[in-house]
């Protein structure tokens, strides 16, 4: 390993406060009062990307998408990892670190890094395009620093962090039983109850806002991984710095509205989803975490410095690479023009951040004019009181009655009027509190959850126990106490939560079952308080009944306010099959709370002209498709 020494820049945090420094802080009070917009490498090229391709990328979105609000670039994850034979996600010993055990670019990939200069000079040529400039990081620190045991900085004395008299390093504070689950060989968390851990953190932010940086994506410490000690050290430090920079959560899997009640003022934007891509399932997946996020009133919400966004993943469109690829692009999207509406119109309707993942230097006429759209923008910034109303729509079928769904084994009780399923949620959760013991004639019983045993109205919702595939003393010593769940009249396919892997967005259902395997994603307890917590993801699972009528509905719509007077609404097709979609304008007046009782208006995507009859809109909608109708009301 060639080790790149960075000579640190020191400066006093307190005297920077006591200067005042005026415009710092204003800016500061600024961050992300509209969601960011922006380019992001990783759906184009993995983690391969190299200085040539980031910056003539740059180039096109200060060209052709910075006049539409979209400011950032960001270089995604790996930025450090050199490429070379059998290099990946999870390689270990090929990083580039420094003396501090502090990653640094890949030298090979991005010349200008050479000297330990990092990426100041790529960041100045990227504010110089008059953008801004971010990077992805990874949690706490790197198992290669923790296996070179180098030193840790004092960012505010300078050189190496004293304590307790003696020089404290990376094994000091590194945790190993705290890995990042989808990169085990790559990062663990820091131990921030030490003041070495906390001085590590604060020399990372310090040495991104030295180098020029604007926006971070911080990975592997949300969703299952959510480490809410670090977030609030780093929260801390950035208030703290010089340079207003923007703090994004990644991946964000299995994330909860709960969840993200913890982290929204501590942050600017939180993925809610895994990584989404050019699949029509990863479209569909998101609107239910969408809608849940909007009715816990969090788009918008109180942020660092600022307000916070839920962050739906960059934009799959134009040309791409597959994941975990490790190439550059190579092929056009998979989505259909229509999903391609369905998934703008989506996020801007639920205000999340629009970052687009595409290749520029082949970006095509039709995805530039969708990702401009100046309608799709204005709604994404500007627009207010966005809900999901779909209790408020019926469709109809034209031309055909049969769908053709496609779902994944679920848990759930076909007698009873709505499907039951199971959601991960943090165990401080007091609905995750209604799992028992019950029984049944195999040897170890059932864990039910208790009010289903207490219903009328509904069969017992319960999982069969049994004991964990554990071959050896040690494993047995580990896991006692906990054991695998098995689905409904089944005795070979259990209960899991996720691979050790990054996810997308569609193979994040909690309730699939898989075969039986020795693996910690299948292992569960159930506490003495009534919660059932994953021994993988430290989260517990929560039973919900879902109204067919809401969650399994073929059409969707949301609705939102905008400047002017102006009334949007989105009607959703998500079935096979073209549908007339209905609302009254009374419901869609009764959900926003206002007075209106005739509307005109335009349906954005065709141009035609909308004028409800009977006080009611009907829209025929393709499948798969959307329509967008930006109405005057009365």
């Amino acid at each position: 390993m060639g080790v790149h020494v960075l000579v640190p820049v020191i400066f006093s945090f307190s005297l920077l406060l006591q200067r005042g420094l005026c415009e710092g802080v204003t800016k500061k009070q600024e961050l992300a009062l509209l969601p960011p917009r922006g380019w992001n490498s990783y759906d184009a090229f993995d983690w391969v990307i190299n200085e040539a391709d980031f910056l003539q990328n740059a180039e096109i979105v200060s060209k052709s998408l910075l006049s539409h609000g979209y400011e950032y670039v960001v270089v995604d994850y790996l930025w450090y990892r050199r490429r070379v034979k059998n290099a990946g996600p999870d390689s270990e010993g090929l990083d580039v670190i420094d003396e501090w055990g502090r990653l640094i670019p890949d030298p090979q990939r991005w010349h200008s890094s050479r000297g330990g200069i990092g990426f100041k000079e790529v960041a100045k040529k990227v504010h110089d395009l008059g953008l801004k400039f971010g990077i992805h990081v990874m949690r706490g620190i790197s198992v290669q620093a923790y296996s070179a045991n180098t030193p840790i900085l004092d960012p505010i004395k300078g050189g190496a962090f004293e304590e307790s008299g003696r020089i404290w390093r990376a094994r000091d504070i590194g945790m190993t039983d705290r890995r990042c689950k989808w990169m085990q060989h790559g990062f663990m968390s820091v131990n921030t109850d030490l003041q070495a851990g906390r001085a590590f953190l604060r020399s990372l932010y310090q040495q991104y806002a030295e180098w020029g940086v604007d926006f971070v994506k911080n990975d592997c410490v949300f969703g299952e991984d959510l480490d809410i000690k670090e977030i609030s050290i780093v929260s801390e430090v950035l208030k703290e710095l010089d340079r207003p920079i923007v703090y994004s959560l990644s991946p964000g899997t299995i994330v909860t509205p709960d969840m993200a009640k913890q982290v929204h003022a501590l942050v600017n934007m939180y993925r809610i989803t895994g990584d989404d891509w050019d699949k029509w399932e990863d479209v569909r997946y998101h609107f239910n975490i969408a809608r849940d996020v909007a009715a816990a009133n969090l788009i918008g919400a109180e942020g660092l410095n600022g307000k916070s966004w839920p962050d739906m993943d960059m934009l799959p469109l134009g040309w791409l690479t597959d994941p975990g690829m490790s190439r550059g692009p190579h092929r056009k999207c998979n989505l259909n023009p229509a999903e391609q509406r369905t998934q703008i119109t989506l996020w801007s309707m639920a205000k999340s951040p629009l970052m687009y993942g595409g290749d520029l230097r082949k970006i095509d006429e039709a995805t530039l004019k969708l990702i401009t759209n100046p309608t799709i923008l204005e709604i994404d910034h500007f627009s207010q009181n966005n809900t999901e109303i779909s209790d408020f729509i019926s469709s109809k079928d034209i031309g055909s009655s049969n769908h053709v769904s496609s779902h994944s084994r679920s848990l759930k009780d076909e007698n009873s009027p709505g499907k039951h399923v199971l959601t991960l949620t943090s165990c401080m959760d007091h609905k995750a509190k209604g799992w028992v013991i019950g029984t049944n004639d195999k040897e170890l019983g059932q864990i039910c959850w208790k009010n289903s045993l207490e219903s009328e109205d509904q069969s017992p919702f319960c999982l069969d126990k049994r004991e964990p595939l554990l071959t050896s003393h040690e494993e047995s010593t580990q896991y006692q106490g906990k054991f695998h769940l098995l689905g409904m009249n089944t005795m070979e396919l259990c209960l899991e939560t996720s691979t050790n892997r990054k996810l997308t967005s569609s193979e994040l259902e909690i309730s699939s079952l898989v075969p039986c395997k020795k693996n910690t994603n299948q292992m569960w307890e159930l506490n003495h308080d009534g919660t059932l917590v994953n021994s993988y993801s430290g989260l517990c699972a929560k039973k919900e009944t879902l109204k067919a009528t809401v969650n399994d509905a073929e059409a969707r719509a949301w609705i939102a306010t905008g400047r002017k007077g102006k009334i949007y609404v989105a009607l959703f097709n998500l079935c096979t099959e073209e549908a007339m979609i209905y609302a009254k304008i009374k419901d869609l007046a009764d959900a926003l709370g206002l007075g209106f009782s005739s509307c005109v208006g335009t349906e954005i995507w065709s141009g035609q002209d909308i004028k409800p009859t009977e006080q009611l809109l009907s829209v025929a909608v393709g499948r798969h498709d959307c329509a967008l109708l930006v109405l005057t009301c009365n």
